[in-house]
């Protein structure tokens, strides 16, 4: 739930389309990245490389 989404969100068609395929029923929030944001700039990544990391409520798996 971004200024660059906003438009997407705001169409009822496109939200009962979406919706109902992430397992979280929610759009994301800015806040959800937040958990990733630290652990990456934190030592506890230091080792940790070449990854990908999909935060989508669980979209992709569904």
């Amino acid at each position: 739930a971004t200024d660059m989404t906003a438009q997407a969100q705001a169409a009822p068609a496109f939200a009962e389309k979406v919706i109902p395929r992430v397992p979280a029923r929610r759009w994301g929030e800015p806040a959800d990245f937040g958990g990733i944001a630290v652990y990456l700039a934190s030592d506890a990544s230091a080792y940790h490389s070449g990854d990908t990391f999909v935060i989508d409520g669980g979209y992709a798996i569904f």
